[in-house]
Formats: C-alpha cells, sequence, structure tokens
C-alpha cells in the first residue's frame, strides 16, 4: 500500500489569527474553501488548511493533523485495527474529493487516510 502525505491541517481557536500567523511567518496564501476553512495548496501538492478546532477520537486536536492519501481507506482501516489502532472516524465521503478516515495509534495519536476521487 503507498502512502504519501496530502494534507494537514491547522486546528485553531482563532482561525484569523491562525490565518495571520501562517501567511506572515511561512509566506503562504489561503483561500476560503468552505465557511471556517481556508486551504492553501502548496508547490509540490500537499495541502494546508487551517479551519476550527475539532475533536477526534478522545480529546481536542491540538497541533498538526495529517492525511496521507492511500488507495483504499478500508484495507488502511483494517491495518489500523490488527495493529492495536481504532477508527475514531468511520470512512466518510466528501462529495467530489473522496473518502475519508481517522484513526488513532495505540498511544492515542490520531492520522487521517484519504482515497482520492478520481479528477
Amino acid at each position: 500500500m503507498e502512502v504519501r502525505l496530502s494534507h494537514f491541517a491547522v486546528n485553531a481557536d482563532d482561525v484569523d489569527a491562525a490565518r495571520a500567523f501562517y501567511e506572515g511567518v511561512f509566506g503562504w496564501e489561503f483561500a476560503e474553501y468552505a465557511p471556517g476553512f481556508l486551504r492553501s495548496e502548496r508547490p509540490d501538492g500537499t495541502v494546508c488548511a487551517i479551519q476550527g478546532r475539532r475533536q477526534l477520537g478522545a480529546h481536542p486536536v491540538h497541533g498538526l493533523e495529517c492525511t496521507f492519501a492511500v488507495d483504499d481507506v478500508g484495507a488502511f482501516a483494517a491495518a489500523a485495527r490488527a495493529h492495536g489502532g481504532r477508527v475514531v472516524m468511520e470512512p466518510t465521503t466528501i462529495a467530489g474529493v473522496g473518502e475519508l478516515v481517522f484513526v488513532e495509534d495505540p498511544s492515542g495519536n490520531v492520522v487521517g487516510a484519504m482515497a482520492y476521487a478520481e479528477r
């Protein structure tokens, strides 16, 4: 199974302040993709998002929330379960984007996997 980093998100209590920080410090430009969700595509195709803080698993997300591109989210979830992890968000289809799942490793770290729709 090929896995590559495709998306990371900054979960913020204040989306506007986070935008000002990442645009000012990193030189990234963000555009509104959906209400409360800003998006910036990096030159290598990796997408950075800023979004309101949310909870995955048992705790609010702090730090970067990473999503990896995979061919099959079901196989990814099964592999996570087989290696001591658990699914914290069942596979969900995002129209026009793909299928997304979030798993938690045995230490409580949450990671996402997305099977992107054909474009």
